[in-house]
């Protein structure tokens, strides 16, 4: 597994007053090094020539984006957002917060030491060491490649599965949702079709089961969607919006994505399926669609953490006269665990909102975030 982070050394507070803050250091899997500081160790991948590996790649930073690629070895991408795809190959990969990727990594290079590289939209550079078995314990001295391939998301489509629900033309979906993001610089706050999200005292799905059934009625005022269940959603997210492009997550379920970001093509044969999507910048219109199949409160909302911080968030509430049928007392975040899920026991672990993962509604099911 290989990991990227960035790493941020002034306070939070100075960081939450800045839109775009750049990070001082890249991280991969926990090391890493930046500017003007010490030598530092550098994270090792071994391998052994003439091995297949598969590598999960996953993007746990605060904010950038990152092309991520390792010198002189293609990468085989198998996978995104934990939805097998279809394979395409390339030599260098661009990830967003919150993005995973698996790829199958060929061991055929002659053994040595290869840089693996992670180059942020801002901030210094990411760096580990590719290590085959057999190699001196020295620093690569390889070089990029001098040819880029790079992945388009629009060339990976669902090995299962494949298409989006709804008839295929824009609009077709049961129900259809545009949100325009907006910064308002007077408060220096998110705006979501006019709403900032404001996480609630009480959990979403606390809400429901104390009684509120409508948008007008659940916290936080403006950024509730009900959604009827078994039916398909059309989300539309224009580009170009302070501080974009804006790393969406979806939690709850998969979306079918008809268009990227960089593309004005609608694909509704066999568009990627994932869970967190860049919306773009000025002229894209992203548009993603998913079928409303699991019951609940599922927040929506930018895995940029600053972003996340000042509003820019909505919660979808599929069928809730069911989620309200919800019986949490007693039943556990885990099957054995004994710790019942209760609304001062989620925020008190800092979740303002009751959001649990694809599966059983309670039970084995975990808490997702």
């Amino acid at each position: 597994m290989v990991s990227r982070q960035d790493t941020p050394y002034h306070t939070p507070t100075l960081l939450e007053k800045a839109l775009v803050p750049t990070p001082d250091a890249t991280l991969i899997n926990g090391l890493g090094q930046y500017p003007g500081g010490p030598n530092s160790s550098l994270a090792i991948v071994n391998v052994k020539q003439g091995t297949r590996y598969r590598m999960r790649l996953i993007s746990v930073s605060c904010e950038p984006g990152f092309i991520f690629s390792i010198d002189n070895h293609n990468m085989t991408i198998i996978e995104a957002d934990g939805i097998s795809t279809n394979s395409v190959t390339v030599n260098s990969l661009q990830i967003f917060a919150g993005q995973r990727y698996s790829f199958v990594l060929k061991a055929y290079q002659p053994v040595g030491n290869y840089w693996i590289r992670a180059t942020p939209d801002r901030g210094p550079v990411g760096s580990a060491i590719l290590r085959y078995a057999g190699a001196p314990v020295a620093d690569p001295t390889t070089v990029p490649a001098n040819t880029t391939i790079a992945l388009s998301e629009t060339s990976l489509s669902p090995l299962y599965d494949a298409g989006a629900p709804g008839n295929p033309v824009q609009g077709g979906a049961d129900v259809n949702i545009n949100f325009n993001i907006f910064f308002n610089t007077t408060d220096s706050k998110y705006q979501v079709n006019g709403a900032t999200f404001d996480p609630p005292s009480t959990p979403v799905l606390l809400q429901i089961l104390s009684g509120a059934r409508t948008a007008q009625e659940l916290l936080s005022p403006g950024s509730i969607y009900i959604l009827p269940r078994n039916k398909s959603v059309e989300v539309t997210i224009p580009g170009g919006s302070a501080g974009s492009p804006h790393p969406m997550h979806l939690h709850g379920q998969t979306f079918d994505v008809v268009r990227s970001a960089g593309s004005s093509i609608y694909n509704y044969k066999n568009p990627v399926r994932r869970d967190v999507v860049n919306t773009g910048f000025a002229g894209d219109n992203v548009t993603f669609r998913f079928s409303t199949e699991n019951p609940g409160p599922w927040i929506m909302h930018c895995h940029i953490d600053w972003h996340l911080n000042i509003g820019l968030a909505i919660v979808f509430v599929t069928d809730v006269d069911t989620t309200a049928t919800f019986d949490p007392p007693g039943m556990s975040l885990f099957p054995d665990s004994g710790y019942p899920i209760h609304g001062h026991y989620l925020q008190r672990h800092g979740i303002s909102y009751a959001i649990l993962h694809r599966g059983s509604v309670f039970g084995p099911s975990r808490v997702s975030l």
